[in-house]
């Protein structure tokens, strides 16, 4: 059982872990000029030995599941070695990555082996001219051709995290069940969220989750039971569907009254929430194994910072600039 544990009784099972922060696609509603450094000092990005003593610190204290995200975590050369180095933690059940697919049909092989066991992958539109004009990359062939190959090594599953947005595929619903009906493909749509620099997009295509619950409802699918590590989407299966239906919704009443999940950055901060705080530096009792206890001693007690909202109903975004930050 997690021994973290914050004031309002929730326990975290579950790390978001960021081995970088630069991305190579340019989404419209993340990083519509491309990635720009900003974050990063002369230290860099966490460094492999960095990374195994953070997820060791955080399975010790009873963490289940680790998903390691960015920007896109495959840009990082050591990537595999990275995914190697949590497996070394024989308590965690799960090691989940999400990626924008750009390198999953050459790598996703030796991702399995090194010990991966779940990935999601970005993919906001099934049209091609749409999702380049989503991304900034001309790239959904090679994503899909990376889905399969993910089928291919082995995976049951593969989750896919799609931004709901208006009038550009919040009405394609039908596309995407097809799409899942032989697949089996967990498909999370996921609403625009405001962040920093992203107000105007909000407002022009903003639609709440709430739209495609209902459709599901009326076409027959059912909520499932969310087990304790999960991320924040509520499952819906249709007996007629291999694939599901995921539906994660910020701007709902109560979604934080589940929270599971923290997150580290990619250059060592505890962040409490996914949104609106600067974060809890980790990074200086991570240069070498004899701060362990030090270093699980400040997350534990960072946990009493943690509000029990994230306050996205009062316009409050934050620092969140990168929406993968919350498709777990």
């Amino acid at each position: 059982m997690s021994s973290l544990i914050d004031t309002f009784d929730r326990r975290f099972y579950y790390l978001r872990l960021s081995v970088t922060d630069v991305c190579n696609f340019r989404c419209t509603y993340c990083l519509p000029d491309g990635y720009r450094p900003q974050s990063v000092r002369n230290k860099g990005f966490l460094s492999l030995d960095e990374i195994r003593r953070v997820s060791r610190a955080f399975v010790a204290a009873g963490t289940e599941k680790i998903r390691l995200t960015g920007g896109e975590p495959s840009l990082r050369r050591d990537f595999t070695e990275i995914i190697a180095a949590v497996r070394e933690n024989p308590e965690l059940r799960k090691i989940a990555m999400t990626t924008n697919g750009y390198r999953m049909q050459r790598d996703i092989q030796q991702w399995r082996d090194a010990g991966l066991t779940a990935v999601n992958v970005s993919i906001d539109s099934l049209d091609a001219r749409q999702f380049y004009a989503i991304t900034g990359q001309d790239k959904l062939h090679q994503v899909m051709s990376g889905i399969d190959a993910a089928f291919e090594a082995g995976f049951a599953q593969v989750k896919v995290n799609t931004v709901l947005m208006k009038d550009l595929n919040s009405h394609q619903l039908h596309t995407f069940l097809d799409w899942i009906k032989s697949r089996p493909i967990q498909l999370r749509f996921i609403e625009l969220m405001e962040t920093g620099e992203g107000s105007a997009l909000f407002r022009k295509h903003h639609v709440s989750g709430e739209v495609i619950r209902q459709q599901l409802l009326r076409l027959g699918w059912q909520l499932q039971v969310r087990a304790k590590d999960d991320g924040p989407a509520q499952v819906f299966s249709h007996p007629e569907y291999q694939g599901s239906i995921g539906l994660i919704m910020p701007y709902e009443k109560d979604f934080c009254l589940s929270c599971n999940r923290l997150r580290v950055s990619a250059i060592g901060n505890l962040h409490l929430c996914l949104f609106g705080e600067h974060g809890i530096p980790l990074r200086d009792l991570l240069a070498d194994d004899q701060h362990q206890d030090e270093l699980l001693a400040r997350i534990r007690h960072s946990l009493g910072r943690k509000k029990q909202t994230h306050f996205l109903h009062q316009g409050n975004t934050g620092i969140t600039q990168n929406l993968s930050f919350i498709g777990g």
